[in-house]
């Protein structure tokens, strides 16, 4: 049962801080997630290779990206090889959104503080 009780908590202070997260910056965790793994990568990028790497599911992989597409921080392209395939990259607003990215502008959770301390 302890373990139930541990991770209310956990799920309490990550849901604390995805709050104070999307005050600051105006997207989600998951958005940010997709975000820097395309920064990340430094490539263009599938859905779902975005959905393997987030550790989303596809349909929520879509929904996440729709949400960032309507809101110019990425753009997609069709693929050259295959007119199937969609490729998303960070646009120039994107990448400036993931560079201010930096925990010390979100309070973070005592519970999860010691996670972010080296």
């Amino acid at each position: 049962m302890k373990t139930i009780c541990v991770m209310r908590d956990l799920y309490k202070a990550l849901a604390q801080f995805e709050v104070g997260f999307g005050k600051v910056y105006g997207v989600s965790l998951n958005e940010a997630m997709v975000l820097c793994s395309l920064n990340e990568a430094q490539n263009k990028m599938t859905s779902s290779a975005i959905a393997e790497r987030t550790e989303m599911s596809p349909s929520h992989t879509s929904k996440v990206i729709s949400n960032i597409e309507d809101k110019a921080y990425i753009m997609r392209s069709l693929g050259k090889e295959d007119k199937r395939l969609m490729f998303f990259e960070l646009t120039p607003k994107g990448q400036e959104l993931v560079d201010q990215f930096v925990l010390d502008k979100v309070e973070i959770p005592p519970m999860i503080k010691p996670l972010f301390e080296s």
